[in-house]
């Protein structure tokens, strides 16, 4: 089985945050996809630079990116190994300017998630592992081993959530952990896949995800936080699977 080298995958990463804080440094345009979602030349230049540099590194890998033309979204369900990517992962905090927006990219095997990159350009802070073998978190030119921490009995409960998406379907998941209103629970709002990533490093113990999201927001901070330890299903405990007939994902929970 391929795993990549953290030193082929870093700069190809560097690259993409590189070609997204030159949009972010100045003004820019904002369109909008049929879904609503918002679109960026940050978006389309990381796009470029992370194929282009995928498809030279390993040519016999195809990529399927957010951006990704229908031609490669119809030819995906035919593939067992690829990489999937999402060049700039929080184009709403984007283009609010707050900095919580990443560069993912994930090897997926057989449906899975079997190694991952995440990278926060603004906080220069790049997290990669996958499951069975291990994460790492790179930050001021050290790569330190990171791992998650389960909840203790009687301690709050430390849940990160989406600052875009709160649901009310979420607030009622988080109802049997606790109340928010006696400080059973602390709520943190976080964006882009930075959440899991928070989980991975011990911060928080809890994401609940009832909400919309699509394959390539998550392949990568899943493996991410699963080779730290935790763990990433269904409501109902069975995985989250991946290159299914739709990209659209069902309701999760991301847990330490």
């Amino acid at each position: 089985m391929y795993l990549p080298a953290i030193s082929e995958l870093e700069p190809i990463a560097r690259a993409a945050g590189e070609a997204i804080m030159s949009i972010y440094r100045q003004p820019f345009a904002v369109e909008y996809k049929q879904d609503e979602s918002p679109l960026t030349a940050a978006d389309k230049g990381a796009h470029e630079v992370i194929v282009q540099a995928l498809a030279r590194l390993t040519p016999d890998i195809p990529v399927l990116s957010e951006e990704s033309s229908l031609e490669v979204m119809a030819a995906r369900l035919g593939w067992s190994r690829y990489w999937l990517v999402d060049p700039l992962d929080g184009t709403k905090e984007f283009v609010s300017r707050n900095g919580e927006f990443t560069v993912n990219i994930a090897l997926i095997e057989q449906g899975t998630p079997r190694w991952g990159l995440v990278y926060a350009p603004v906080l220069d802070k790049l997290w990669y592992g996958g499951k069975g073998i291990g994460a790492w978190c790179v930050a001021d030119g050290r790569h330190e081993a990171i791992q998650t921490r389960p909840h203790d009995a009687g301690q709050v409960w430390r849940v990160v959530g989406s600052r875009n998406h709160l649901s009310q379907e979420t607030l009622e998941y988080l109802a049997r952990f606790g109340e928010l209103e006696r400080g059973e629970i602390e709520l943190v709002s976080m964006g882009s896949s930075l959440k899991f990533c928070i989980i991975a490093e011990g911060e928080a113990e809890l994401y609940p995800r009832l909400a919309p999201t699509c394959e390539w927001d998550t392949g990568a901070a899943q493996a991410v936080l699963e080779g730290a330890g935790g763990s990433v299903t269904q409501l109902d405990g069975s995985p989250l699977c991946y290159n299914k007939p739709d990209t659209l994902n069902p309701w999760f929970v991301a847990r330490a």
